[in-house]
């Protein structure tokens, strides 16, 4: 039987001891060169000794079960760590010391074996959260798990436009007419989004809206009535915008330093009310026309497939993307209500392309911030195949900050706020996301 140092030290310092005790009794009993020296108790220190041996060998018994269960542990523990892709950062001797636990789970692991400064290791295989800027977010709902997303979102914007309806006989002199437009815009939406993970790593999406929309104009013809003051304009419309159905998937399970990438695919319909059917007041003969009330909806269907990257690299996640939105061209085959010799036949809105990509940062476990920038060409519009009169490229870009708070376990809370950087862009929005999961 194996037996430590220490246990075999005390064994024989417990011999020596009752050897010496015996050889004392025998001195102290003989008085004198003839006296009778009595037999000492031999039986009764035999019998001690054997106890003590009992003891001894029942104690390296337990020692050795214990040192048994702590090796079992051990190779649990390094097994974890193992399938977790950690190393071990406890010392051998710490190990011993610390009483045997009766169960060690992922999260007692993960918690004593992570050096200080190190994040935590993932359990599951989808991209980390961020404070979301774009329409599509980065994470994707688990399997089964349902979420319901209320946002409000507000935009304005501002342009100045000067028409001019005549000739010009030197670049300093026109004859014709002169008007000077300045447009203020202001959208509200609120909306309601819906979604659902039929796997880890697909989910789907629906989205409400409900738009409000605001225009001042205020316009000047100056050449017509050159005494005449500032006329200003107002129109409004407020309805159901267009819904929208989305998908995506996630594309491959990446290896720990590589990125993600998510495939999806979103279809707008044209539930708003168009801008072919609202009415429209002629400003001045020869001068474009103004909106009574104003459309809460393109008047178009449109398909946008997108591909999106997510690369986490402690302690940033840089993620970006690329869509394109293709829009259905429609025969409207009507005239304008208000406006006269105004037949619009087929209309083919120009498609757009769009790019972003952006940086989020976890400054704790509950806040993140992002930054991001999107940028979005749109094509010219054509009417019975020929380009629209009037009609232009588009290009809006914006600069995008977010910051995510989250609540509890089940709420969060984000917002985003962007600056226009083109013309095409609006001025200044901000957007306000409450995700809340069952």
């Amino acid at each position: 039987m194996k037996m430590t140092k220490k246990g075999t030290w005390a064994r024989a310092g417990l011999v020596v001891m009752l050897g010496a005790q015996a050889a004392h009794a025998q001195t102290v009993q003989q008085p004198g060169p003839t006296a009778a020296a009595p037999q000492p108790d031999l039986v009764q220190l035999r019998q001690q000794v054997a106890a003590q041996d009992l003891k001894l060998v029942e104690q390296q018994r337990q020692l050795d079960e214990s040192q048994r269960q702590l090796a079992a542990l051990q190779k649990q523990l390094e097994a974890l760590q193992n399938r977790l892709g950690t190393a071990s950062a406890q010392p051998a001797q710490a190990a011993k010391e610390a009483p045997p636990p009766t169960r060690v789970s992922q999260v007692d692991a993960r918690a004593t074996d992570r050096p200080v400064g190190q994040a935590p290791v993932r359990e599951d295989t989808r991209p980390p959260e961020i404070a979301p800027l774009f329409e599509a977010p980065g994470v994707l709902s688990p399997r089964g798990r349902f979420t319901l997303e209320p946002s409000l979102q507000y935009s304005y914007s501002s342009s100045d436009r000067v028409s001019i309806v005549g000739y010009t006989i030197i670049p300093a002199l026109v004859i014709g007419l002169i008007d000077v437009r300045s447009v203020q815009r202001t959208t509200v939406v609120a909306g309601l989004t819906a979604r659902y993970g039929l796997t880890n790593r697909l989910e789907v999406e629906g989205r409400i809206p409900y738009v409000y929309r605001n225009d001042d104009t205020v316009s000047r013809p100056i050449n017509l009535e050159p005494s005449s003051a500032s006329k200003v304009f107002n129109a409004e419309g407020s309805d159901l915008g267009d819904i929208e159905l989305a998908a995506r998937y996630q594309l491959n399970l990446p290896k720990p330093g590589n990125p993600y990438f998510i495939g999806g695919l979103r279809l707008k319909t044209r539930t708003g009310e168009d801008p072919f059917e609202v009415d429209y007041l002629a400003a001045a003969p020869g001068l474009p026309t103004l909106q009574t009330s104003l459309p809460t909806g393109s008047g178009f269907y449109s398909l946008q497939p997108s591909l999106s990257m997510i690369y986490p690299t402690d302690p940033a996640v840089f993620f970006g993307g690329i869509n394109y939105q293709w829009n259905i061209k429609r025969d409207v085959d009507k005239s304008l209500r208000g406006v006269q010799s105004s037949f619009v036949g087929e209309v083919d809105p120009g498609d757009a392309v769009g790019i972003n990509f952006g940086m989020g940062l976890g400054l704790n476990e509950r806040s993140s911030f992002s930054i991001g920038y999107e940028h979005t060409w749109i094509g010219k519009t054509k009417t019975d195949g020929t380009v629209t009169e009037g009609t232009t490229n588009l290009q809006t870009a914006s600069l995008l900050l977010g910051y995510s708070y989250r609540l509890n376990k089940r709420a969060s809370l984000s917002l985003s706020v962007g600056a226009g950087l083109t013309n095409d862009s609006p001025d200044t929005q901000f957007t306000l996301r409450l995700p809340y999961t069952f």
